[in-house]
Formats: C-alpha cells, sequence, structure tokens
C-alpha cells in the first residue's frame, strides 16, 4: 500500500527531482513542472507515453496541454500528499522528456 512520505524520505527522493525543476505547490500536498516541447505533436506524443506508465502503475496525473506546453501536477489523492509513486511517475516523465 501507499503512504505519504515522511520528510526525511521526501527530502531524499525531492531533491534531485526539484533540481530538474519540480517545484512544491503552495496550496497544497503537490508537486509540479511545466515541460515546453517543439510544437503540439512533440507534447502530444510525450503525454501518450507518460499516460501509458501512468496506466500502467496505477497512477494518473493531474495535467493540462496548451499546444506545445504541458503543465503537470503530481499527488497522491489516496495518502492526501505527495508518496514515491509521485517521484517515480516525476522521475519518468522527466526521461520521457529528455527523449522527446
Amino acid at each position: 500500500m501507499t503512504e505519504k512520505l515522511s520528510q526525511a524520505a521526501r527530502d531524499a527522493v525531492m531533491e534531485p527531482l526539484l533540481q530538474s525543476g519540480w517545484t512544491y505547490c503552495e496550496d497544497r500536498d503537490a508537486i509540479r513542472k511545466t515541460f515546453v516541447f517543439e510544437n503540439f505533436v512533440e507534447a502530444f506524443g510525450w503525454m501518450t507515453k507518460a499516460a501509458i506508465w501512468a496506466e500502467k502503475w496505477n497512477h494518473h496525473p493531474e495535467w493540462s496541454n496548451v499546444y506545445k506546453t504541458v503543465n503537470v501536477t503530481l499527488t497522491t489523492h489516496d495518502v492526501g500528499g505527495i508518496s514515491a509513486l509521485d517521484a517515480k511517475l516525476a522521475r519518468k516523465m522527466d526521461v520521457l522528456f529528455g527523449e522527446a
């Protein structure tokens, strides 16, 4: 079962993500990042790849897409905050972005 990260675990897991551009949301226990692509097709293709992983892990992002920009927010609703699943999906999104 997934659980909310302790402060010590959060510090360890989040440090590399914060360095790659993820930020904490001010209004809730979540992280967010904006991904900007060359065009709509690249943005949509990246979202499709990320969606496959999200479905595989049964952990779905809150996201929106306008033309070549994708805004992502990750939190684990079942635990009321950030879990290891959020960090895992954030890392995968970063990897997929590097492949775009």
